[in-house]
């Protein structure tokens, strides 16, 4: 694994761009190294590298060009990787204006202006030492069924995470994508009750899937529920497959689809106002998209960008949210903010 992390340290001490990423339960990490800070963005999802998308899906996709790369992959073992356990007191404001926001959006929900909406907030922590390369491998070593990834331009800024959801696969217009949402702490067991809660709120995602790829597609199968781990939650998840019709394209696919109900809400438009208008940050790369697009075969593989963080000077922000029904309850959902930053904050 040597010629990846010498690499990853190079280019970040050079100030130059690169991504490290590896797919869910892979012995195998790849990097794209380029040869120059040129910030370059994809016209239409034609190109051939690493695109690394936003939650607003109006603005540019950051582009890593194949052809102005130098991309390695190497296998990775994996190894016992011990934490450091996270005890940080609650902050009480950041507690209580998320507490709010989901009162908010509830009061939204009732009024049937939404039927689900998802927030969320950013933490930040103050870092006491920072290195690049143990961070990297921690997450390596801690969530092997992620997509684990380190993504760095000097004019954008340093980021990386560990999310459990795929936003789609493609390759000879066979594609899959994936309804994900409910989460709960995981307790030595995937056997679990599910609440009607978490239940509603991931059929509401499949739905919205489902209607979404109908007009651009064929042989729609989705899979029956299961439940996932992710960290130190689980998850509900349907996988959905189906033909993309030969008058659709790859950029089709993706607007079809991003963001999902599972990062935005229902109706979408709608909740991206709302979010917009009460989150009090903004977004950036968390809930947007990334991956390998039009890859070895034209395959491209692409990951929503949940349980991430962005590192500037000695400052992680830190970025989690839930999706927001009638069902909810507000402390509820200020517990599950602070089960899905667990293990990312043990990792600093």
């Amino acid at each position: 694994m040597n010629i990846i992390f010498n690499r990853i340290e190079e280019n970040f001490k050079g100030l130059m761009p690169f991504v490290a990423y590896r797919k869910p339960n892979s012995s195998e990490i790849s990097g794209l190294f380029l040869e120059d800070d040129t910030l370059y963005f994809t016209n239409d999802f034609t190109e051939s590298g690493f695109i690394f998308s936003p939650f607003d899906s109006e603005e540019k996709s950051v582009l890593f060009p194949m052809e102005k790369s130098n991309f390695i992959r190497e296998k990775f073992q994996v190894e016992e990787n011990f934490l450091v356990k996270n005890d940080a007191e609650v902050d009480e404001f950041d507690k209580e204006k998320h507490i709010c926001l989901v009162e908010k959006a509830l009061d939204e929900i009732n009024k049937n202006h939404l039927r689900k909406v998802v927030v969320s907030r950013r933490e930040e922590v103050l870092l006491d030492s920072f290195d690049l390369l143990t961070t990297f491998k921690k997450l390596l070593n801690n969530y092997v069924n992620a997509f684990v990834y380190v993504w760095f331009h000097p004019k954008v800024g340093l980021w990386f995470g560990a999310t459990p959801e795929t936003l789609l696969t493609i390759s000879d217009y066979q594609f899959t994508t994936m309804s994900l949402a409910g989460t709960q702490v995981y307790s030595d067991t995937k056997e679990v009750f599910w609440k009607s809660k978490e239940l509603v709120e991931q059929q509401l995602v499949t739905d919205f899937i489902k209607n979404q790829l109908k007009p651009i597609s064929s042989n729609l199968k989705i899979d029956k529920t299961e439940t996932v781990k992710a960290g130190n939650v689980l998850h509900l998840r349907s996988r959905v497959k189906g033909v993309l019709n030969k008058s659709s394209n790859l950029k089709d696919l993706i607007l079809n689809l991003h963001p999902t109900p599972a990062v935005c809400g229902l109706p979408r438009e709608q909740s991206k106002c709302f979010i917009n208008e009460n989150e009090g940050y903004k977004r950036t790369f968390y809930t947007g998209f990334l991956g390998e697009i039009n890859f070895e075969n034209k395959k491209s593989s692409l990951f929503v960008n949940l349980r991430c963080m962005n590192i500037e000077g000695k400052i992680a922000s830190i970025y989690v949210g839930g999706g927001i029904t009638r069902e909810s309850n507000a402390k509820k959902e200020w517990k599950e903010t602070i089960a899905k930053t667990k293990t990312i904050k043990e990792v600093l």
